[in-house]
């Protein structure tokens, strides 16, 4: 029998063998994988659960508050926002994370959405397919990229990487961060501004790479649409929340904004018969600039491996709540720092 249960809450990959196979080998625990993602399975199936491992799941209070032997819980991915970090926090859980698996992939789509929207590639696709080569006009503005704007909002590691591919194509690039310095933009290819109506104001393209919090969400809403340019192309491959969605159709059916980007959206599955999927300025993916078969198998394996570190007692590369360590009782066996 096993030491350890890991409740895995859900996957978007066909298997979970290589998480499994790191759980074994690392900490000798076994996976549980849920039927489904639903607050009352997570809950009834916390019960019993030494750790969590997360994918899209809200992992609720009510749900961490069901678990009274879970030492950590683990999200397979960047962002925590589907985690009560602050309940784990005061129950005495270590909250982990991968911050840097797929920043070759996003950043990549990010690129591959704008030449697709820039560069008509969808339109002209079906055009020849469904009425014969040379049906559409060109009467479209295209923009050649050299010598555009570039905004990128949140200069992180995703942010840094689309930059760094974007200078290839010859872009100026803008960067909104409060946490970087002008110093370090600048030895990235871009130049920091201060305000972030100031980049939407000079940028012919605007990308989102901001966490979601309190503070970023709806971070792009009618105000904001209103000072980009006309011409100008939003994509999000961040997080839904942070655009404003009402503010968006507005936006892009009164033509205020040329078009949009969206990898990701407010609702984690939205309606087919959403408004902004009718539009015909908007290019929308389902939530995969993550995703290549590297990226999954390296996100699968690393995020099992920082749960097993705190299963056995050691520090995890990527603590999320550090404050955890300061508990006065804590259910992990990880040093106090000094």
């Amino acid at each position: 029998m096993a030491k350890f249960k890991v409740l895995i809450t859900d996957h978007v990959w066909p298997t979970t063998a290589p998480e499994e196979a790191v759980l074994r080998e690392e900490a000798d625990a076994e996976a549980i994988v849920a039927p489904n993602g639903d607050e009352d399975t997570l809950v009834s199936l916390a019960a019993d659960a030494d750790a969590i491992m997360t994918c899209f799941a809200q992992v609720t209070p009510s749900v961490l508050r069901a678990a009274p032997k879970c030492v950590v819980v683990g999200r397979f991915g960047v962002g925590v926002d589907n985690i009560a970090v602050d309940t784990a926090t005061e129950l005495g859980m270590a909250v982990t994370y991968v911050p840097d698996y797929c920043v070759d992939e996003v950043s990549d789509h990010v690129m591959a959405l704008l030449l697709t929207w820039n560069r008509r590639v969808a339109l002209f696709d079906s055009s020849v397919k469904n009425d014969g080569w040379g049906s559409v006009p060109l009467t479209m503005r295209m923009m050649r990229l050299r010598g555009k704007t570039l905004g990128v909002i949140g200069f992180g590691r995703i942010g840094q990487a689309v930059a760094q591919k974007a200078l290839a194509f010859g872009f100026r690039v803008l960067a909104f961060d409060p946490y970087m310095t002008a110093e370090q933009c600048a030895l990235r290819g871009a130049r920091k501004v201060n305000e972030v109506d100031e980049l939407l104001g000079a940028s012919d393209f605007v990308t989102l790479h901001s966490p979601l919090n309190p503070q970023t969400q709806d971070m792009i809403g009618a105000r904001e649409l209103a000072l980009m340019r006309p011409e100008a192309l939003l994509i999000n491959c961040a997080r839904g929340p942070l655009i404003d969605e009402d503010a968006l159709y507005s936006a892009l059916s009164s033509a205020s904004i040329a078009a949009a980007a969206l990898d990701v959206m407010a609702d984690d599955h939205p309606a087919s018969d959403h408004p902004l999927l009718a539009l015909d300025n908007i290019i929308v993916t389902p939530h995969v600039a993550f995703f290549s078969q590297e990226a999954t198998l390296e996100l699968e394996q690393r995020a099992a491996r920082e749960v097993a570190y705190v299963l056995t007692g050691r520090m995890p590369d990527n603590l999320v709540n550090h404050a955890v360590l300061e508990h006065p009782n804590p259910r992990h066996g990880l040093a106090r720092r000094r």
